[in-house]
């Protein structure tokens, strides 16, 4: 008797590894859109699940941007319930307009109703799936903005409750997966849209496969497994500095004595602790704050978003709110933008 198709079972392996990690009787969730990529997960999670002693289940997340959503959404449910998969819920939400685009405010949406709908089924893992390709288009969008090694490691495997098992699986397998099953998937007419970023990089990443060869995408997504652990390491040294500093304000020497790599990572933390929106914090911000160590010749307070105020003053830096900083000067001009996304 013939196994499955080898796609099939390239998407079952990785699921496979992945659950590996749950427990008999624990409960996992897919998120499914319908797409090629989520339904060849699906199908992946409901076979191997049993098997592990596992329950698999499906949110599927309408996002109510397009007049035929609510169809889409309850066929991809419907599909999931095909393949074995229970409990499996639609969600819808809604995307409010913001400055960030439409695409952050759809995913920020995704994620909280994955997570609610994670409590509700008391679910040990949310499957997510991003496959190969994703992560080499990522990898291809941080290099155009010039991020840092962080933003170059791409989409991790884990975070909190999510996994994403499909990381090493390209989109040509998923489809090819479903092709074998019999599944019917949606093809999203947003995935065309040029207005986005991540169509352009993806048609960018297209133009570069058959200009250098087969094999970029591949070697993108390699490149952010090794990153990932570089920046892993920076991140938990500059961890381990932050808590030996304390509380401000700091010294001077102490920051100046750290590698250049772990003091950047230093100035981020330390002024998201102080109130800085995380996702505002950029390299420039950074850069900016590690002058008043490195080119120290009287500046003013750096603005950084909160607002607050890096400051240097005899011998020792803070980072303040603007009514605590008593310099009576104003911010040092070369300070970015609040709104300036983040770098590392």
């Amino acid at each position: 008797m013939s196994g499955p198709d080898p796609a099939t079972a390239a998407t079952r392996v990785a699921v496979r590894a992945l659950l590996a990690e749950c427990a008999p009787g624990d409960v996992v969730l897919v998120a499914c859109s319908g797409g090629a990529d989520s339904l060849a997960l699906a199908a992946a999670a409901a076979f191997e699940s049993p098997r592990l002693g596992l329950r698999a289940g499906a949110t599927v997340v309408d996002h109510q941007l397009q007049p035929d959503s609510a169809a889409v959404a309850a066929r991809a449910a419907q599909a999931c319930r095909e393949l074995g998969l229970d409990p499996v819920e639609v969600a819808a939400v809604d995307v409010p307009a913001s400055a960030a685009g439409v695409e952050a405010a759809a995913r920020t949406a995704r994620y909280a109703a994955l997570s609610q709908a994670a409590d509700r089924h008391r679910a040990r893992l949310v499957l997510l799936g991003h496959t190969l390709d994703d992560q080499a288009e990522q990898v291809l969008l941080g290099l155009t903005r010039g991020a840092g090694a962080r933003s170059l490691a791409g989409m991790p495997r884990a975070r909190d409750r999510f996994r994403r098992p499909l990381l090493g699986v390209s989109r040509a397998q998923t489809r090819a997966s479903c092709a074998a099953l019999g599944l019917a998937w949606w093809d999203d007419p947003m995935n065309e849209d040029r207005a986005y970023t991540r169509v352009r990089a993806r048609t960018a990443l297209a133009d570069l496969e058959a200009d250098l060869g087969p094999g970029v995408a591949a070697a993108l997504a390699r490149t952010a497994d090794q990153l990932r652990e570089d920046a892993d390491l920076l991140d938990a040294l500059a961890a381990h500095a932050v808590a030996a500093l304390g509380a401000g304000p700091w010294p001077v020497d102490e920051l100046t004595g750290l590698p250049r790599p772990v003091r950047t990572r230093v100035w981020r933390r330390l002024a998201v602790a102080a109130g800085a929106p995380a996702g505002q914090v950029s390299a420039r911000h950074t850069e900016a704050c590690d002058a008043l160590l490195t080119r120290w010749h009287g500046q003013g307070p750096v603005s950084l978003p909160g607002p607050l105020l890096a400051s240097r003053a005899g011998g020792r830096v803070s980072i303040d709110a603007p009514d605590r900083v008593e310099w009576g000067r104003t911010p040092h001009t070369d300070a970015p933008p609040t709104d300036a996304p983040s770098q590392e």
